[in-house]
């Protein structure tokens, strides 16, 4: 609560004028987190680059917003605290920005530029890496949230990264690739997003 009262320039005290409690600020929060990250999603998703490139700019904005920014931080992982009704619409965007993630990462799949695999595992460990960075940074350590994003960027994409020789001849990666163009498919035909 101090740290949300000093990032707004407010007393703990003047915080309660705009917010009925701290399920609002919570919410409040996490919102503004959620609202900036599909913001950035959608944006990155139209750019011009390759989807490595797009899955390392929605990293490191990833781990800028809650390491950086005192709406991003831990409140992403205080939802179960706020209320069903407000849950659900935290709920709706966060599952919005991990579709996003997941169809970048099957659109990867399909182009050969990631290894076949399953585009919502990935995403999952992906999101698991990048959400848990705010239980162990410390923004007065000697690392800056910059300089966490990149080495983080390159270590969860290295891990997707297709060898250049490896075309997705086993059975096994023909299969992955294909259920991912098939998922992929399914999600723009709901009305999802294309990468």
């Amino acid at each position: 609560m101090r740290e949300i009262a000093s990032a707004a320039d407010l007393s703990p005290a003047n915080l309660y004028n705009y917010f009925r409690g701290k399920d609002e600020i919570l919410f409040f929060c996490q919102d503004s987190a959620l609202n900036r990250l599909n913001t950035n999603m959608e944006k990155i998703r139209r750019g011009k680059m390759c989807v490595g490139d797009k899955l390392r700019a929605v990293i490191t904005f990833h781990l800028r917003c809650v390491l950086d920014e005192v709406e991003g931080s831990a409140a992403h992982l205080l939802t179960n605290s706020i209320p069903r009704t407000l849950q659900r619409r935290l709920l709706a965007k966060r599952d919005r920005y991990e579709q996003g993630l997941r169809q970048a990462i099957a659109a990867g799949i399909r182009s050969g530029e990631f290894v076949a695999t399953d585009p919502a595992l990935a995403t999952r460990a992906i999101l698991g890496a990048l959400n848990s960075t705010v239980l162990w940074f410390n923004p007065q350590g000697p690392l800056s949230a910059d300089s966490v994003a990149e080495p983080f960027a390159d270590y969860l994409i290295r891990g997707l990264r297709s060898a250049a020789s490896s075309t997705g001849s086993s059975r096994g990666e023909r299969t992955l690739r294909k259920q991912a163009t098939t998922s992929h498919r399914k999600a723009v035909s709901k009305g999802g997003r294309r990468w």
